[in-house]
């Protein structure tokens, strides 16, 4: 799932290529991931990008007019930017991985797709991005918090810190892959309860989350956008890496399985040593 880090890299990809262009016109393949209906996606034809922004995980292209086409990549979706179309015809709906096409003026553009058929990508044409639900609800931006305010925000809700941290309302932009890293970074068990969390231990998640992300941004920058995954993976320490030695202290990295996600940790750095419990094992064992 592109997180903070990516759709910020997408934004800055889309300032230096497409700023300046005006847009041809915007193609909808998946009718289920337009959740707006006005304005109209021909609103979009003749209207020039102004700007290429974040709200927390949302990317948010700016065209003149004050018309923004807002978009939520959800787990599998992706950005793909074209310096030119194999074909002008229109997309057909329903036929391949393309949501979304939007096409400009000097022939380049930017394909939206999303793969599996889990389909959650989600885009929104609106006048102000606070009228699509996601990003009206989000909290501070993560990277923008000072302690004070990450402190209070984490505290605002008491859960189990992994789950605090990835809720998108009390602070925006970590998703399930880079609050692995940030926890292992902290020392921190993902499973510890932030209304016990002293303040030493939420200083040392304020640092490890602007570390991280800092780190992950400042690697993103100038990337193209074909080759953000790979700079993710490349830079990650125990998120995705199940019975790989840990980068830090050696130990075996772990893996806690739910329903339909995961997390890794490493035991030593984190939890003291004691393994936690995989709840999905435990029933399959018994």
């Amino acid at each position: 799932m592109p997180e903070l880090p990516e759709v910020e890299a997408l934004a800055g990809y889309l300032r230096e290529r497409a700023v300046g262009r005006r847009v041809d016109r915007l193609e909808v393949a998946a009718i289920s991931a337009l959740k707006t209906y006005d304005p109209a996606p021909t609103a979009a034809a003749g209207r020039a990008v102004t700007d290429a922004r974040r709200h927390g995980k949302f990317l948010d292209v700016v065209l003149d007019g004050d018309l923004h086409v807002v978009v939520h990549l959800a787990r599998a979706g992706w950005l793909h930017y074209r310096e030119a179309f194999s074909s002008a015809a229109p997309l057909r709906p329903g036929k391949g991985p393309v949501a979304l096409r939007v096409r400009l003026d000097d022939g380049s553009g930017f394909d939206l797709t999303e793969a599996g058929t889990q389909k959650s990508l989600a885009v929104y044409l609106v006048t102000d991005p606070q009228a699509v639900p996601g990003v009206a609800r989000l909290g501070p931006d993560v990277l923008a918090a000072d302690l004070a305010t990450f402190t209070e925000r984490m505290r605002s809700r008491r859960g189990q810190v992994k789950g605090v941290l990835t809720d998108q309302t009390v602070l925006s932009g970590v998703g399930n892959a880079y609050s692995d890293e940030i926890l292992h970074a902290a020392k921190l068990s993902p499973f510890a309860i932030t209304d016990r969390l002293t303040d030493d231990q939420l200083a040392a998640l304020h640092t490890a989350t602007r570390q991280v992300l800092g780190d992950a941004v400042s690697r993103s920058v100038g990337q193209k956008a074909a080759e953000l995954k790979g700079e993710k993976r490349s830079g990650l320490k125990v998120h995705a890496r199940t019975g790989q030695p840990c980068p830090v202290c050696g130990d075996t990295v772990r893996e806690v399985s739910f329903a339909d996600s995961s997390l890794q940790y490493c035991a030593t750095c984190q939890t003291g040593g004691k393994p936690l419990a995989d709840r999905r094992l435990s029933r399959l064992v018994r």
